[in-house]
């Protein structure tokens, strides 16, 4: 006994089953099953339905349909073949890339006129930055005021709220109690690791920085350099050397919280390693790192306190190598963003008064409007729904 297995009727009918529950409309269409699942998921109501040969028509009420013109230009970064290129994550180090395939690009940065004459140009420029190398800078801000930063990153997305406010403009203030609000020396660490959902993008603007002790010293060093580490980098090389201080700090699950200010006392909703890694690919997606957050280092099953710290020490150590720390003197006029699910940040000492303004953005925020700036909308969705 034998049988000839019609995959292609097959598929038609699966695709009409599929349109007939979705949309009432009964035709064993001559259309692709992949793409009539895809269009269907993607709309929010049910389509009119019409048929020609070897063609399925859906419009939607309440839009308008546009026919591809191959001629016209777009904005867009990225096209769908260039998918393997955008996703690049490019690490960094002191000297910058730490393989420097575009060297023209360092630093990462772009100025704030840009952004006047081709919003969806500039973001999308500023976003891939970000994606890719983990910061980019935007020079020529105007530091009368904080508004034009503020306006600037709501370009990209919506200031997040904190406890301590939304958007930042804000001179050392110890009665903050928080070390980022005093003049002293900051390791690198990244912000917010007590939030379930640590902010995915972080912005710091200086306005001005005065000490009336330097007055009448031109060129006088008042401190203050910011420095940022490629954690993802960092993380790779101590894999590379201590894979079992790698996998502690992968594995050991720690208590996160922020209960400085009276009536504040944050915490995620469960504990989190330093190093969360996704669960297809292994690889580090997101670090939390700052000795001021974390709380009391639990005991394992598999790895004793001893270990951690052990462990801790190495990875503590490498965030330290100057080879990994990229400095960089912030002054009026220069606005910089970065992943702080990817990048340490921290600074040296300085005297005198710093006025910083700045926010927080969520990462899910973030990421949508880096698709919709550098791709078309098709492949957008495709990335989305996983069609």
């Amino acid at each position: 006994m034998s049988f000839k297995l019609d995959i292609a009727g097959c598929g038609r009918r699966i695709a009409s089953n599929v349109c007939r529950r979705t949309t009432g409309v009964h035709r064993n269409w001559q259309y692709s099953c992949r793409l009539q699942r895809r269009t269907l998921a993607t709309v929010p109501g049910r389509p009119d339905v019409s048929t020609s040969e070897f063609r399925l028509n859906l419009s939607y009420p309440g839009t308008t349909n546009f026919k591809k013109d191959s001629k016209r230009k777009t904005a867009y970064r990225f096209q769908k073949g260039d998918v393997k290129r955008a996703s690049l994550i490019e690490f960094f180090g002191a000297g910058g890339p730490a393989i420097p395939t575009t060297p023209w690009e360092w630093p990462p940065s772009l100025e704030h006129g840009h952004f006047s004459a081709n919003e969806t140009e500039a973001v999308g420029r500023l976003t891939d930055y970000i994606r890719r190398y983990g910061f980019a800078f935007v020079t020529e801000v105007p530091t009368e005021s904080a508004e034009p930063t503020k306006e600037l990153l709501e370009k990209i997305a919506f200031i997040r709220q904190t406890h301590y406010g939304g958007f930042y403009d804000f001179i050392p203030d110890l009665a903050l109690a928080d070390t980022a609000y005093t003049n002293l020396a900051l390791a690198a660490h990244t912000d917010t690791t007590y939030f379930s959902e640590p902010a995915g993008l972080q912005a710091f603007h200086l306005l001005s920085h005065t000490d009336p002790l330097s007055e009448g010293q031109p060129g006088a060093d008042l401190g203050g350099q910011s420095l940022f580490v490629d954690g993802f980098y960092a993380a790779k090389i101590l894999k590379a050397e201590y894979p079992l201080a790698f996998t502690v700090l992968s594995r050991v699950k720690l208590p996160w919280h922020a209960s400085g200010n009276k009536g504040i006392t944050i915490s995620p909703d469960k504990l989190y390693p330093v190093f969360e890694r996704d669960e297809g690919t292994r690889k580090v997606v997101r670090i939390r790192w700052n000795n001021d957050d974390r709380g009391v280092v639990p005991f394992d099953d598999r790895f004793d306190t001893a270990v951690w710290y052990k462990a801790a020490r190495k990875w503590n150590d490498i965030l330290k190598r100057e080879s990994l720390e990229y400095r960089y003197q912030l002054k009026p006029g220069t606005l910089v963003v970065f992943d702080n699910w990817r990048v340490l940040h921290g600074r040296t000492a300085f005297t005198g008064v710093r006025r910083i303004c700045g926010a927080y953005i969520n990462r899910d925020d973030f990421i949508s409007r880096w698709r919709n700036t550098n791709y078309p909308q098709d492949e957008v969705l495709r990335q989305v729904t996983g069609w």
